[in-house]
């Protein structure tokens, strides 16, 4: 059941990406491009999906429980640390620079989508790097 519900809930993700633009490097790029070729559409996308997850967590949140698990599981910390900073200054660099984050680029990879072929993997390497940097970090602390 919990895959099922999973891998509907990734379907329709995706398909949201598709429809969205969200998966055509050209049209981020472009949202990025605030002195050249801009295209605020994006925008309302992103300003979509924020109002949808807001209302969706104030929902959700009011059940003892998800539907395909058996707790919730929330973020414990909330301090701010260099991985916390420098994390995401590369992803937005990796996403200004190919015009892909990591659910676009596996919903483009089936388009053939220009450039796919070479971000997914090098995006799964970043993933696979940022990993052993994390375990790597994790052992020496708890040393």
């Amino acid at each position: 059941m919990s895959f099922l519900v999973n891998l509907a809930l990734g379907l329709l993700f995706g398909v949201g990406l598709v429809i969205s633009g969200m998966s055509n490097p050209a049209k981020v790029l472009n949202f990025l491009d605030l002195f050249g070729t801009w295209d605020p559409s994006l925008a309302f996308v992103m300003g979509g999906a924020v109002l949808v997850a807001f209302i969706g967590f104030k929902v959700v949140l009011k059940r003892p429980a998800p539907i395909a698990a058996d707790l919730f599981q929330l973020p414990t910390r909330n301090d701010i640390d260099s991985p916390l900073v420098i994390g995401p200054a590369i992803f937005g660099i990796g996403w200004g620079l190919g015009g892909f984050c990591p659910g676009p680029a596996l919903t483009a990879l089936p388009l053939a989508a220009t450039g796919t072929l070479a971000f997914v993997p090098a995006m799964l390497l970043g993933m696979w790097g940022a990993r052993m940097i994390g375990q790597s970090r994790a052992a020496r602390t708890s040393t």
